[in-house]
C-alpha cells in the first residue's frame, strides 16, 4: 500500500480536526450528555469511519478497503469492552456525572497517544523481523484464553500497583474540585481524586493498547490502516459511552465473544507467518476473517439480549486476563 506523506498529513490533520471539534463543542464545559446528543455524535463518527473506509476502497482497492473495515470492526468491539472498564473506574471513584465526559475525552486522547507509539513500534518490528507475527499471535492467544477463563469477572482498580503507590506517596484530598487534578490548601499542593482517576484511565489505556494493536495487525499489516482504524474507533468512544452506558449491563456475553476473536486473530497471525515461510500452508483471507469476526460479535450480542430477557438478574462483566487476588486465595 503506497501512502504518500501528503496523504498521511491530511489524514492526521483530519483526526486532529475532529479532536478539536470535540474539545470546543461537546466537551467545552463539564455537563451531562443527553441521549439524543450522544446518538448524533455516535452516528457522526461511525459515518466518518465508513466514509473513510469507502475512500480507501476507491483509491487503494477492495483488498485494503476490506482490511480497513475488518480492523475498524475489531477495534470498535474492543472499544466497547474498554467502556466497561471506564464505567467501573468512574463508579468506584464516584466521579460526578458532569465530569464524566471530560474524563472520557482525556482517556481517548491518551489511548490515541499510546496506540500511535505501539503502532510505530509494531510496524518497525514486523518489517524487520517476520517472527513478530508469531509473537503477536501468541500474545493474543494468551490474552484470549485468560479472558475466556475470567469473562464473567470485573477488574478491580484497587489492585492497580501504580495507584497504590501514588496513594502512599502523594498527599491527597477526598473531595473533587471539578476537573482539577491538583489544588493548594494553606500553600501546600494536594492531589484530588480526579488525579487518581486519570492515572487509572491511563494505565487501562496502556494495557488495552498492548492487546488491540497486535489484534489490528492481525487483520492488516498496513500501518496506515492500523492507525486510522484505531483512531476512528476511539474518536467515537466518548459519545458511545453516553449512548450505551444503560445497555452495557445487557451485553452479557460480549467479553466471552471477544476472547474468541482474540484467539482467532492470534491463530490468523501465526498462520500468516507460516504461509510466508513455507508457502504451502494456507493463510486465512481477510474477507473470511471479517466474516468470522462479524459472526462472533453478532452471536455474542444476540445471545446476550436473549439471556438478559430471560434472566433479568444477569449482568455483563468487563472480563479480565487473570483471576482476582481474592479468587486466587
Amino acid at each position: 500500500m503506497n501512502v504518500t506523506l501528503a496523504t498521511w498529513a491530511i489524514t492526521v490533520g483530519l483526526i486532529l480536526l475532529l479532536i478539536f471539534l470535540d474539545l470546543f463543542t461537546a466537551s467545552r464545559k463539564p455537563r451531562e450528555i443527553r441521549f439524543r446528543e450522544a446518538t448524533v455524535w455516535t452516528l457522526f463518527y461511525v459515518a466518518v469511519a465508513i466514509g473513510f473506509g469507502l475512500w480507501v476502497w476507491n483509491n487503494f482497492g477492495s483488498k485494503f478497503g476490506t482490511e480497513f473495515f475488518a480492523a475498524y470492526m475489531v477495534e470498535y468491539s474492543l472499544s466497547i469492552d474498554n467502556l466497561f472498564i471506564f464505567v467501573i473506574i468512574l463508579a468506584q471513584f464516584a466521579v460526578p456525572s458532569r465530569n464524566h465526559q471530560r474524563v472520557l475525552l482525556i482517556g481517548v486522547l491518551l489511548a490515541l497517544l499510546f496506540r500511535a507509539v505501539f503502532i510505530a513500534i509494531g510496524a518497525v518490528a514486523l518489517a524487520a523481523f517476520a517472527f513478530t507475527f508469531v509473537i503477536f499471535g501468541a500474545i493474543l492467544i494468551w490474552t484470549g484464553i485468560g479472558l475466556f477463563k475470567h469473562w464473567d469477572e470485573d477488574p478491580d482498580p484497587s489492585e492497580n500497583f501504580m495507584l497504590r503507590k501514588i496513594r502512599k506517596s502523594i498527599p491527597m484530598v477526598d473531595e473533587y474540585h471539578e476537573s482539577k487534578l491538583f489544588i493548594k490548601v494553606d500553600g501546600k499542593k494536594f492531589a484530588t481524586p480526579m488525579f487518581l482517576v486519570i492515572i487509572a484511565i491511563a494505565s487501562t489505556d496502556l494495557l488495552f493498547a498492548l492487546d488491540s494493536i497486535p489484534a489490528t495487525f492481525g487483520v492488516t499489516s498496513e500501518p496506515f490502516l492500523v492507525f486510522t482504524a484505531n483512531a476512528f474507533a476511539l474518536l467515537g468512544l466518548r459519545a458511545l459511552y453516553f449512548l450505551v452506558k444503560g445497555l452495557l449491563d445487557r451485553l452479557i456475553y460480549l467479553s466471552l465473544g471477544l476472547s474468541f476473536i482474540l484467539m482467532f486473530i492470534g491463530v490468523k497471525l501465526i498462520l500468516t507467518y507460516l504461509h510466508e515461510t513455507f508457502h504451502s500452508i494456507p493463510k486465512i483471507p481477510t474477507g473470511v476473517g471479517l466474516g468470522v469476526i462479524a459472526t462472533i460479535i453478532g452471536i455474542s450480542v444476540i445471545a446476550s439480549l436473549i439471556k438478559s430477557k430471560r434472566d433479568v438478574s444477569a449482568v455483563a462483566h468487563a472480563g479480565r486476563i487473570t483471576g482476582s487476588k481474592e479468587n486466587e486465595k
